[in-house]
């Protein structure tokens, strides 16, 4: 679950770690007062307005129909409110949006973090995750933060490092010395960053969180280091175990056909292609993908309904899959073990006859426990439904109606 950069902030803080303070604000109006709480607060004439939404590049990224950018610095209260009076309500496109872009919300109003002193500013990049490979958390950092971070990781990989945290003894001091050092730090930075990455990875391992990503992490001219950005993505299959991060929740920023297929306890993924999938099992569902490839079409979802089909789910899936414009066909593949066939069978029949008028052409797919009686069912329905029990024969049948569709 991913959420915004000033519910990630707080998390940060409450762990230790030092990050670039802030207001959050949904109107000018707020801006304008957080702009001077800022002020007040943390002694900073000049603040940064950020546009909230969950995706990356915003500095980069701009707003639809101006030249104004997804982070850009207010001198004044002011100042804050006319650029947040520009931001919000808008479209921000950034490279990690796509064309069809975010609608910005919210705006943090942040302290001004670069300022005049003793040493020049220094950005670097941090990240935790877990790596898959060696089945390890890893901290990934360099020496090269900012904006620029992706061509750094394509043209200079030489200059990423990685440390490997062993499950049974987490993080130790001197493997956060060894980052310190890495990162060419010394004197007060030094030891500030190795408080800053014992906090980072505490906080990352204690809220079992999927990711944290800080771009950049500063060294201020005084020599301490702060979070300035911060991404965070949590862990859904842990969320039982934090219940209170349940509120973090921004159902604006998810994809409406997600949320409502969570809402059915749905395991649905948005694809691009033209045949919608409806499947009992994630391993049957990448399958089934396949067998759509090898036929020609182009899976439009990913769609688990799980082991306990019923009307009720098959109705709601129906519905979430028709939604999608490029479906030219959709195919249901359902192997009953938990599930009988037959159910499920039954519930197809009673979910398309509540649906109504169903123009897209629906190949039924069912084996397993009572796999026969399923098939005379949806052959005895009367509704335009195609029935298979082999695998080979539903691939075929979605095939036929493909090259139907394109004919039509």
């Amino acid at each position: 679950m991913n959420i915004h950069e000033y519910q990630a902030k707080e998390i940060l803080k409450s762990y230790g770690v030092a990050v670039q303070n802030g207001f959050v604000a949904e109107t000018p109006e707020e801006a304008k007062e957080a702009a001077e709480k800022v002020r007040a607060e943390y002694n900073s004439d000049w603040c940064v307005i950020k546009a909230q939404i969950h995706a990356g590049g915003r500095g980069k990224g701009k707003i639809v129909g101006s030249e104004q950018r997804g982070v850009q610095v207010a001198k004044s209260p002011e100042g804050a409110q006319d650029i947040a009076k520009n931001m919000l309500g808008g479209t921000l496109v950034t490279i990690q949006t796509g064309e069809a872009g975010k609608l910005v919300s919210k705006v943090l109003v942040a302290q001004d973090v670069f300022y005049p002193g003793a040493s020049e500013p220094k950005e670097y990049y941090m990240s935790v995750l877990l790596d898959r490979a060696t089945k390890r958390n890893v901290i990934i950092y360099t020496t090269e933060g900012g904006m620029d971070i992706e061509e750094v990781a394509e043209h200079s990989p030489e200059k990423i490092h990685k440390e490997w945290i062993h499950p049974t003894t987490g993080l130790q001091p001197f493997q956060a010395r060894k980052i310190a050092f890495n990162l060419g730090l010394e004197g007060t930075a030094f030891k500030e960053m190795v408080k800053f990455v014992t906090a980072l990875y505490r906080a990352y391992d204690e809220t079992d969180s999927a990711m944290f990503e800080i771009n950049p992490v500063l060294k201020t001219s005084d020599d301490k280091i702060i979070a300035v950005d911060a991404k965070v993505s949590l862990d859904e299959n842990a969320l039982f175990r934090h219940k209170d991060f349940l509120e973090l929740r921004d159902l604006a920023e998810e994809d409406p056909t997600e949320v409502e297929a969570g809402k059915f306890n749905l395991n649905y993924v948005k694809l691009d292609g033209n045949v919608g999938c409806m499947v009992n099992g994630a391993g049957l569902a990448m399958a089934t993908m396949d067998i759509i490839k090898l036929s020609g079409g182009e899976p439009a979802n990913f769609l688990d309904v799980g082991g306990t089909a019923n009307a009720e789910t098959v109705e709601a899936g129906f519905r979430i899959i028709m939604s999608d414009p490029n479906v030219k066909a959709i195919l249901i593949n359902i192997f009953g073990g938990i599930v009988r066939c037959d159910r499920v069978a039954n519930g197809v029949v009673e979910a398309y006859k509540k649906i109504g008028d169903i123009q897209i052409p629906i190949i039924v797919r069912l084996q397993g426990t009572n796999a026969e009686e399923a098939k005379r069912v949806i052959d005895e329905s009367g509704l335009k439904v195609q029935s298979a029990i082999v695998l080979k024969e539903a691939a075929f049948l979605v095939e036929k109606v493909l090259k139907e569709s394109a004919q039509a």
